[in-house]
């Protein structure tokens, strides 16, 4: 156990040296990516816009002209929650307003009951806790001479939620697929360092670890750009592809932040 703690602190050591240089960039990049499939999917919802009424008023019921409201209010929301979110602008309600937009295409398009669209979006709302996490968390830190309890649990509980719900992405992919010997050992290493990140500890590390798997995952599973335009697998597939990139973004979040008070390692360093 010794020689694994040993062997672990000094790989965590190896990693924050090398990304000390991106380090003041993180939470930027964390906060863009978050971000990144409402930013696309506002897009492309625009582009298709007689494609979305169609199906919304044939196959979903929608009345016309609430069909209208309803794509309105999904792509203003998306693009003024997206850039309150990444300029952190009142990101509280940035944050209630793309939660929103999560739970109205879920149901609106009827995609409860979808299993793997459901842990996806566990892991997507999962990312926006951590966003309000560091809200609140940034608030604190301005006024350290006048800590607000009330603020710091706040933090505390988000970081916590944000923890569990962000690992949820990772059972989608374990749960999907073919059953192979890569992953059956990619899901083994990826579930212990799920854990580890729920738990917290070695939470950064893990969380980087995660990063890095999803990032080589996105690549070779949802290669959209692989697929043909007319294809009706590309929409989806591109959609998983923006999807992987919050979820990542909520990661690199974690990594800037670091696991909050409910965690192993804060607990460490309090005895």
């Amino acid at each position: 156990m010794e020689q694994v703690k040993r062997i672990t602190s000094q790989l965590e050591d190896m990693i924050v040296t090398i990304a000390a240089p991106a380090k003041p960039y993180i939470p930027a990049i964390a906060r863009f990516l978050l971000v990144v499939t409402f930013i696309e999917d506002s897009i492309r919802i625009t582009f298709q816009w007689s494609d979305q009424l169609r199906y919304l008023e044939k196959y979903r019921g929608f009345y016309w002209g609430f069909s209208h409201f309803f794509l309105a209010f999904n792509i203003l929301t998306m693009i003024i929650g997206s850039i309150m979110a990444i300029t952190k602008k009142h990101t509280q309600y940035a944050v209630i307003g793309l939660f929103a937009v999560v739970i109205s295409q879920t149901l609106g398009y009827d995609l409860l009951f979808d299993f793997k669209f459901f842990l996806r979006n566990l892991s997507l709302i999962g990312g926006l806790l951590m966003l309000l996490a560091d809200a609140f968390h940034k608030r604190q830190t301005s006024f350290a001479g006048l800590p607000s309890v009330s603020e710091i649990d706040k933090s505390t509980y988000f970081q916590l939620a944000g923890r569990i719900l962000l690992i949820f992405l990772f059972l989608s992919f374990v749960f999907a697929g073919e059953l192979t010997l890569l992953r059956v050992i990619s899901s083994i290493v990826g579930f212990i360092a799920c854990t580890m990140v729920v738990v917290g500890f070695k939470a950064k590390l893990s969380a980087m670890f995660l990063v890095l798997f999803l990032s080589i995952f996105n690549v070779l599973i949802n290669n959209w750009w692989s697929i043909h335009h007319a294809h009706p697998s590309r929409d989806f597939v591109k959609y998983d592809f923006f999807q992987t990139l919050s979820v990542m973004g909520g990661l690199m979040l974690l990594v800037s932040m670091g696991p909050g008070g409910l965690s192993v390692d804060e607990q460490k360093k309090m005895l």
